[in-house]
């Protein structure tokens, strides 16, 4: 499917998704007072007072809206849709009413099998390091079940602190919109662009909401749904060459995905459950802990983000040595990170600091 889209045309979308969200957004608010989804402070949360957190519903909303008045119906369009209600719901029963993470698990594989089954939208194929991999079916099948259900729960995992997973998602969105401008010649209008820069409004507007200090949460409901969003875009986005690797989206999402992996290694260590066993010891907890303040730490992860997408921006434009250059910065920071903290291993020497204070 493509549909022409100018500059006057996306920022038509992005301020018409973007006012809606801002609309809808605090009607969630009150409904989550009324219907009970609200998340009260414990040990494991870093709010202080009771917070909504059906946020996600006035971005799905403003989202659907605006593509009912931009986008164009196709089959994995349909599907997409059909997808993202049955994410949403499944979310939006967790936020109510907690319930067990094979449920999420069941809902959110259900959601991306009918993206694969009936939209047809599939990792059949892969360029890496000069090697050409093709998947058959049914195991294209697989590997794509395995790449959206890991960038959902890396989405998901990233929404432990206010505007955090739905900043991550903009600038994700925004890199796609600029490298599928840059390729295509400043020309858009494909599937996966168009959902993007809808998407981009939707959260500008939530993120009013969000940014700390937080008046409401984008819940399980939306944060599965905006991982929904994502993914999908990853895929279409390869299959249309709006990415000429895989690799670019996953770079681009490198943050949340290498705090994945950083919470299962840590989890495994500890013999932990590392799906089951929620702890505060997160890329954005390190950072509290180092003492800055959540706006702070929200800014640093922002701006890692952004130097990730500038690299995968290079990336994409053919500047291998200078995107390497940046991506190996950027891992050198993290190396850092974990030494300085423990995200992966005790920080015996702060623990022994901390223990003197309180003394």
């Amino acid at each position: 499917m493509r549909l022409e889209v100018n500059v006057v045309n996306i920022c038509l979308m992005i301020l018409t998704t973007f006012l809606l969200s801002v609309l809808f957004v605090p009607l969630c608010k009150k409904i989550a007072f009324h219907i009970g989804a609200i998340d009260y402070p414990n040990k494991r949360r870093l709010n202080k007072v009771p917070m909504p957190t059906i946020g996600g519903l006035g971005v799905f909303f403003s989202f659907l809206i605006g593509y009912m008045l931009f986008g164009r119906g196709t089959t994995e369009m349909i599907s997409i849709l059909i997808a993202s209600f049955i994410i949403l719901m499944v979310g939006f029963i967790d936020d109510i009413k907690p319930i067990s993470a094979k449920y999420q698990f069941f809902g959110q594989t259900l959601a991306v099998l009918i993206i694969i089954l009936y939209g047809k939208i599939t990792i059949d194929d892969v360029t890496m390091l000069g090697a050409h991999i093709f998947f058959p079916a049914p195991l294209n099948y697989l590997v794509t079940l395995i790449f959206m259900l890991g960038i959902i729960n890396a989405i998901d995992l990233s929404d432990g602190m206010d505007g955090l997973s739905s900043g991550i998602s903009i600038i994700y969105f925004l890199t796609i919109v600029i490298i599928a401008a840059v390729i295509g010649g400043g020309k858009l209008g494909n599937m996966d662009t168009t959902i993007a820069i809808l998407m981009i409004g939707s959260l500008l507007g939530f993120l009013v909401y969000n940014f700390p200090p937080a008046k409401i949460y984008i819940g399980d409901s939306g944060s599965n749904f905006v991982g929904l969003m994502v993914a999908t875009t990853a895929l279409y986005g390869f299959k249309l060459a709006t990415f000429t690797s895989l690799l670019i989206p996953l770079a681009i999402l490198a943050t949340p995905i290498i705090d994945v992996l950083f919470s299962i290694i840590r989890r495994s260590l500890q013999k932990k459950n590392p799906f089951t066993n929620p702890d505060k010891d997160h890329l954005h907890h390190q950072l509290l802990k180092m003492k800055f303040s959540t706006k702070t730490s929200l800014l640093i992860i922002y701006t890692i983000n952004l130097c990730f997408s500038g690299a995968s921006v290079l990336y994409a434009l053919g500047d291998i040595t200078y995107a390497l250059t940046l991506y190996i910065a950027l891992m050198v920071i993290f190396l850092f990170i974990v030494l300085k903290t423990d995200i992966l291993f005790p920080n015996r020497k702060r623990d022994k600091k901390n223990e003197k204070r309180e003394n």
